[in-house]
């Protein structure tokens, strides 16, 4: 992967001198940089834009919650129905095919009001248990991206090479073993950007639980400019928290991209 500096740094023949070229700038990052502090000095210089940032940062916390709540569920149980769909028993590949393919083939907004007021409705008529809208939603949306980052680990362990198995075959491991110790490491650095994307979709979809009244971002945004009727102002802060913690997630998942990278490849 070409990075930002190799491609705006011209390389001369040696003891030549590099050339800088603007084509590899990073424009849009500036532009976002300069999208996200006119927000700032708005909040900084207008009372309105001050009150309306003080109320909606109180759902930051709960956006985070749902967030990373949901992306362990998601990676714990994904990982288990990504095994699944390559086990060799025809019924264990088929119950994870249908799950994957029931989940994605629903719209998200869909599932999470059918998880969130129907299942757990159900289940309360019959364990008497009721847990709050924020721990469906983080349920809701971990059950959703599990079908997805099944796929991606499906797709990580089969990108380890027949050979590396192979290998620990001869060694004397079982396949148990040569699963754990030998492919799942090698799939799980091959995936890791795949899964930084993952975490930045489902970062945003969080804002889909505020249509069960979960107070994070959205929806304290929601109930803001409904009583104040500054939708302008409410809803351009909204859009500085998520470009804020979306970009910072990709400038993260690039500079990891980086570190792993293997010499050469």
């Amino acid at each position: 992967m070409t990075t930002v500096d190799e491609q705006a740094l011209e390389v001369g023949p040696p003891g030549g001198t590099s050339r800088w070229t603007w084509s590899g700038f990073p424009w849009w990052l500036v532009g976002i940089v300069a999208t996200v502090s006119l927000i700032v000095l708005q909040v900084l210089t207008q009372e309105r834009w001050r009150e309306g940032f003080v109320f909606i940062v109180g759902g930051l916390s709960m956006t985070l919650y749902v967030t990373l709540g949901g992306f362990i569920l998601a990676l714990v149980l994904g990982l288990l129905v990504g095994l699944a769909r390559l086990s060799k028993k025809t019924a264990v590949r088929n119950l994870a095919m249908y799950y994957i393919e029931l989940v994605r083939g629903v719209p998200v907004i869909v599932t999470i009001l059918f998880i969130s007021i129907v299942l757990f409705g159900r289940l309360f008529q019959i364990i008497g248990v009721r847990p709050s809208f924020a721990v469906r939603g983080t349920l809701a949306l971990g059950l959703i991206y599990a079908a997805f980052i099944a796929e991606v680990f499906r797709a990580g362990i089969q990108s380890v090479s027949t050979g590396q198995k192979e290998a620990g075959a001869s060694m004397g491991l079982s396949d148990r073993q040569i699963m754990r110790f030998i492919v799942l490491p090698q799939a799980i650095r091959n995936i890791m950007p795949a899964l930084g994307n993952d975490l930045i979709a489902l970062l945003k979809d969080s804002s889909l639980v505020s249509i069960i009244a979960v107070r994070e971002l959205t929806q304290m945004t929601r109930l803001w400019t409904g009583r104040s009727f500054a939708f302008l102002e409410g809803f351009i802060i909204l859009t500085g928290f998520y470009l804020t913690l979306t970009v910072s997630l990709s400038l993260l998942l690039r500079w990891y991209e980086k570190r792993i990278q293997v010499p050469g490849a």
